[in-house]
């Protein structure tokens, strides 16, 4: 009698496409932050990505996007955000189910991103020595953000693996209020009462949707 091979779990794909999807994701995001208030892009790119989740998960599909006189450019830049945040939430919410080892599943994928998004910088870098004089000025505070944000993400995922993926998602953007906060009183930026009414509005979504 022989003993059955025990088979890999198909989490490979899965690490693969969101390691691609969080370096796109990263991209937009600092690009947004370059040409829109953070007090602007955060919410949107945020709250953004619960209502596709939540969409996406129950299969249905509607779209209702407000600005408030904000940065044209960044706020289009923080919609394609929310949407990788949405693509990769639902890529990793699968695939740490398929993997049976959330623990696993993280360390293979913060490798691989890794490896990913310093050489895509690198290639999109208009010139690469000013680059990397720039990544050897900025490590100190680039390390600890990095730190924090695996930290961060790493839970995640586990949540994902135990939880509904729109949930574990409307959960981690409650976080949209903060950005208003620091907006204000650590970058010095207007909060319009416009914008309080849509993240106010945003809030209220993700209380909704965590109730129900």
């Amino acid at each position: 009698m022989t003993n059955a091979v025990p088979q890999t779990p198909p989490r490979r794909p899965f690490i693969l496409a969101s390691a691609c999807l969080q370096t796109t994701y990263l991209l937009l995001l600092t690009t947004s932050y370059k040409h829109g208030a953070f007090s602007q892009i955060y919410p949107l790119d945020r709250g953004l990505a619960v209502f596709l989740v939540a969409v996406i998960a129950v299969t249905l599909l509607a779209l209702t996007l407000i600005g408030d006189g904000g940065s044209k450019k960044g706020a289009l830049f923080a919609v394609m955000t929310g949407i990788s945040i949405a693509a990769y939430t639902l890529v990793d919410g699968l695939g740490v189910r398929q993997s049976g080892n959330p623990l696993s599943y993280i360390s293979w994928l913060f490798l691989l991103q890794g490896l990913i998004l310093p050489s895509v910088c690198l290639l999109m870098a208009p010139a690469r020595r000013v680059h990397v004089r720039a990544v050897g000025k900025h490590w100190k505070i680039g390390s600890l953000g990095g730190v924090l944000s695996m930290l961060a993400y790493g839970m995640v995922v586990v949540a994902q693996s135990v939880a509904p993926l729109a949930l574990v998602s409307a959960l981690r953007e409650s976080s949209v209020l903060l950005a208003g906060v620091i907006g204000v009183l650590f970058i010095g930026e207007r909060f319009s009462k416009t914008r309080l009414g849509l993240t106010t509005a945003a809030v209220a979504g993700i209380a909704a949707l965590q109730l129900g």
